[in-house]
């Protein structure tokens, strides 16, 4: 087992871990400037084991869900194994870097900036470890989706209606108990991801020849990509609430810029290296691709604003011909810079595409938008 687990460890963090002491020394360095701060929140129990729980069962999935790891996989299944050996090693490696490198980051800004005690510390170690396998657990269970939908549901219930209990941790040890016993009578073979659709994604697009089909295509393919981009447009509809207690010339602005943060639509030259050095050789390039894909992305921005301001009509009122307009310009100019840096700057070196979701690159066009809002505010 100890084989098998360095055989994903040293993929995921580097032939003699490196990349994970990187990761950690940043944070530390992290932690003690926002230590330094003195800055506080008060933050209930529950809503601090869901957010870490949330967090990484999300991160984790990504990781169990990752084409990337297609290729590799299928080496690895290739030489004989005992499927225990093989599914704990590689649930307990893809947990340890989703804790380690992901979850460490929400954990260093939280320690920093709440006051906790050791029975909160050692509760959201176990919800930690607790979502890792769980998420695991549920992953197994794909054949039957409405069980592990019913499962995550009552998790998530049990922690909110129960975080605070003295007993919690118990709830959460007997969870992780049941979830170790389903994977120990897994199927190996239920975590290997063939790569067929993106295979004939990008058949047709040859095919095809066409940059609109291909980008529709592969959003609605991967269906992790098209999900985040709903979500996106749920949050639209919920931003108005939080828009009412401020101005509007501030409000709106700034709802423009939360949602230009759509990260799977703004990757995919970064996510397929194949893609991107076939889209280098073309003729014309920044006509043949980079246009299209502006359009892309701003199509995709402009619907969620629609529904941003559609909501801000429905529960407020007072949309203006301004705002559409700021709308349209927020739109673009996200669109236009994220192909900047997608096209100039492609994110590589990565291990799977979790790194590419969570990778910091993804909050500097956001960033950029919230700044130009709060210029726009305040000439406003």
């Amino acid at each position: 087992m100890k084989l098998l687990f360095n055989a994903f460890g040293k993929k995921l963090f580097g032939v003699k871990y490196e990349r994970l002491l990187r990761t950690l020394f940043v944070y530390l360095l992290v932690y003690e400037g926002l230590h330094i701060a003195d800055f506080k929140v008060q933050l209930a129990p529950s809503i601090l084991y869901l957010m870490i729980t949330t967090f990484t069962a999300g991160v984790m999935w990504q990781a169990l869900s990752s084409e990337d790891n297609a290729a590799y996989m299928q080496n690895m299944m290739m030489l004989p194994f005992q499927e225990r050996e093989f599914i704990f090693s590689y649930v307990a490696a893809l947990g340890v870097y989703t804790c380690l490198t992901k979850t460490a980051a929400l954990l260093t800004v939280l320690l920093a900036v709440s006051t906790w005690n050791e029975t909160e510390i050692l509760a959201v170690f176990l919800c930690s470890i607790h979502a890792v396998l769980v998420t695991a657990a549920v992953f197994s269970l794909k054949k039957y989706w409405y069980v592990g939908g019913l499962w995550s549901a009552a998790v998530l219930g049990a922690i909110l209606h129960f975080g605070q209990q003295p007993w919690f941790a118990l709830i959460i040890i007997v969870n992780s108990i049941l979830a170790i016993l389903l994977l120990r009578y897994a199927d190996g073979y239920i975590f290997y991801l063939p790569r067929h659709e993106k295979k004939r994604t990008l058949n047709r697009r040859k095919h095809q020849h066409s940059v609109w089909s291909y980008l529709f295509r592969y959003l609605f393919t991967h269906k992790n990509y098209l999900i985040n981009t709903v979500i996106m447009y749920c949050v639209a509809c919920a931003l108005p609430l939080f828009c009412a207690q401020m101005e509007k010339r501030f409000a709106v602005p700034i709802g423009f810029a939360i949602l230009s943060l759509n990260t799977p639509i703004c990757i995919l030259l970064s996510c397929d290296p194949a893609l991107e050095q076939a889209v280098r050789f073309l003729p014309g390039q920044m006509k043949s691709f980079c246009l299209p894909y502006i359009l892309f992305i701003f199509l995709c921005n402009m619907t969620a604003d629609i529904i941003f301001l559609g909501s801000l009509q429905v529960q407020i009122g007072g949309v203006t011909v301004h705002m559409i307009a700021t709308a349209i310009f927020f739109a673009l100019l996200s669109a236009i810079c994220s192909v900047f840096l997608e096209w100039f700057y492609p994110l590589r070196r990565w291990k799977i595409e979790s790194d590419l979701w969570h990778h910091p690159r993804k909050y500097l066009v956001p960033a950029a938008m919230l700044l130009l809002a709060g210029f726009f505010g305040a000439l406003a």
